[in-house]
């Protein structure tokens, strides 16, 4: 039993380090993009575009927009480091050694996890300092700012394992991307408060899940949402508790790793 537990900690930090050495090797590519996108998005619609629509809840409109845009930065990266690594490591088939070796499912599952958590949150710290220049940083509570945007992190990672084990091709990966986080995450309300839709639009805009992510980072940032905080954590726990199975049931049925 000792034993096992040791081999299965050691595997554990071992995908890690591959998984954290892939993405800082390469962080020309994966960390400064971030930062020249969310200067954009500051600058055109924080700027030029938030003059004319003034203040949201009594904040300026960049402030208003910036826990969406950092949310948006976090949960793709840590989507795409995911999801990018699986396919490689089934493209050149050596995720096939871990397969055949000790190391348990949910160990393998928790490594690529953690990796895309990790590059996920690395963007986060880049983006929030590339703020500093553009917006008034404020913390309304500090731990739950950082348990939402480590859930949220870990929700889309997992989303990325799972677009990997079903993907054939390199098309298949920006799947999710493409059809279900962009349109979600822009009808999400980054930039805007759902209380400015109308009647209707706005009952549907609750069945959006990425929704109460950005609320909620919002309420932890700023102090204001437009949904209850409690649902918001609830939803959250649900979809982060409901991948966590579905990831383990497709990994253990072995789904696009056997043939």
């Amino acid at each position: 039993m000792e034993n096992n537990r040791n081999i299965q900690i050691t595997a554990y930090k071992t995908i890690v380090r591959k998984e954290v050495l892939r993405f800082s090797r390469i962080w020309k590519q994966t960390l400064i993009p971030p930062i020249i996108t969310n200067i954009l998005y500051f600058i055109i619609f924080g700027n030029l575009i938030g003059e004319r629509i003034g203040q949201i809840e009594a904040y300026n409109y960049t402030d208003f927009i910036f826990p969406g845009l950092l949310l948006m930065s976090v949960i793709t990266h840590s989507y795409t480091n995911t999801v990018s690594s699986l396919y490689i490591s089934k493209y050149h088939r050596y995720i096939e050694e871990l397969l055949v070796s000790p190391i348990q499912n949910y160990t393998i599952l928790a490594g690529f996890i953690t990796g895309g958590v990790i590059r996920g949150l690395s963007v986060g710290i880049v983006v929030i300092l590339a703020a500093q220049f553009f917006v008034t940083f404020t913390v309304h509570n500090i731990l739950l700012m950082l348990i939402i945007i480590t859930l949220s992190s870990t929700l889309f990672a997992m989303c990325g394992f799972l677009n990997g084990l079903f993907a054939n091709d390199w098309d298949d990966i920006n799947i999710i991307p493409t059809f279900i986080m962009t349109p979600l995450t822009y009808l999400g309300g980054i930039f805007f408060s759902i209380s400015m839709l109308p009647g209707v639009w706005q009952d549907l805009a609750l069945l959006n899940p990425i929704l109460y992510l950005i609320n909620a980072l919002r309420f932890s940032m700023l102090g204001i949402t437009d949904v209850s905080i409690m649902f918001s954590l609830f939803i959250i726990l649900l979809f982060n508790a409901a991948l966590v199975s579905f990831c383990l049931y497709f990994l253990n049925a072995g789904k696009g790793l056997r043939t």
